[in-house]
């Protein structure tokens, strides 16, 4: 049963990631100097082993605040254990506390570094997906030269129905309000080509679907691969198979751009020495293009933000995650989800009702 949370607390899978509760600690002691998160939020709770936790509050010089609790778990999910054996065999692991924190309302949102497919299943299981929402949708921000875009599904769910991608738009629509500050957000269908008809049926029905949801959301239409780094969109919306392609070929691509420039920067002396008196910029671009740095990818659609953040997430990048987590909890994304997901379903409702009621007139009028 899930409970209405009464406060905006924040719960924090503090033992999860690859740098462990040090980088957690660092990390909200990084947010709290955010004039604009301070007053987005009521409570920080970080769960997980409490003899680690306390020193690392210590550290980061932090332990003094009133609005940080520690909620004691005695165990860890590891990143290489089965995502429903995790949940099902570590009742007191620091994930399914902070997860049952949200789901009893103790809480009202969740950021986990750790097991990407326990926290889907445990999310899903424990917490729930909003009525009407049939499967929940990974939702990722990916850099561009002029701003970013929302790419969603980036893994969740690898064989989507029609419905589902259309599903996957509103999520990906809120979420994109919230992280990147788009009051009407423009959403495109990933496809093959731009053309009517072009791509699968599914792509297809989609498309016919989404241009029925204007009221809803601002659809643009079909975009192809090309377009999605020119600032077409703010919303990319695709099936969970391809999605989690394009961010892995993103996040490899980037590391391989990273590592050419600096082999061709080091060549000779000459190129040394330009590439130390620009040494400025290339530290900004590395620091722009970081997946890492963006807040991780949500498990949009369930009853409360469930944040997954990349597991080697450093401190900057658990402040930034923090940091989207207060806003959805400020600007009640989940609660504008639902209102969405409710009117779309009645305009694809009323459009099938219609279509039956129609089909059989046309029938007798053509025969």
């Amino acid at each position: 049963m899930f409970g209405a949370a009464t406060s905006r607390s924040i719960a924090i899978d503090a033992m999860g990631g690859d740098r462990g509760p040090d980088a957690f600690a660092q990390g909200v002691a990084l947010a709290l100097k955010d004039p604009e998160f301070d007053t987005n939020f009521d409570e920080l709770i970080l769960v997980g082993d409490e003899s680690i936790l306390f020193p690392a509050l210590r550290k980061a010089g932090i332990s003094g605040e009133k609005r940080i609790e520690v909620h004691h778990a005695s165990e860890v999910i590891g990143m290489d254990e089965k995502p429903l054996m995790g949940i099902r065999r570590k009742p007191d692991s620091s994930m399914v506390q902070a997860l049952h924190l949200v789901r009893d309302g103790r809480a009202s949102a969740l950021l986990s570094c750790g097991n990407t497919g326990s926290l889907m299943a445990g999310g899903t299981l424990r917490i729930r997906p909003l009525p009407g929402v049939e499967r929940p949708a990974l939702g990722t921000i990916i850099p561009t030269r002029e701003s970013k875009f929302i790419l969603l599904d980036a893994g969740a769910n690898p064989e989507p129905t029609a419905l589902q991608m259309c599903q996957n738009a509103i999520l990906g629509s809120n979420y994109a309000k919230v992280a990147i500050g788009k009051e009407r957000p423009r959403v495109g269908l990933l496809t093959i080509g731009t053309e009517e008809g072009k791509g699968s049926a599914r792509i297809h029905e989609s498309h016919e679907r989404l241009k029925q949801l204007d009221s809803v959301i601002e659809y643009t239409g079909l975009i192809e691969g090309f377009q999605v780094f020119q600032n077409h969109v703010d919303v990319v919306v695709c099936d969970g198979f391809t999605g989690n392609i394009v961010l892995k070929v993103c996040e490899s691509l980037f590391k391989m751009l990273s590592g050419y420039l600096k082999d061709e920067l080091s060549a000779n002396w000459l190129r040394k020495t330009g590439a130390f008196l620009s040494m400025g910029a290339f530290k900004e671009i590395k620091h722009q293009l970081d997946p890492a740095q963006y807040g991780g990818a949500p498990l949009l659609g369930l009853k409360a933000p469930v944040l997954k953040a990349h597991g080697s997430s450093d401190s900057e990048s658990i402040a930034g995650a923090l940091k989207i987590a207060a806003n959805a909890l400020k600007y009640d994304m989940t609660e504008h989800i639902r209102e969405d997901i409710e009117k779309a379903t009645q305009v694809l409702e009323r459009i099938s009702e219609d279509n039956s009621t129609n089909g059989p007139e046309k029938e007798m009028a053509s025969s």
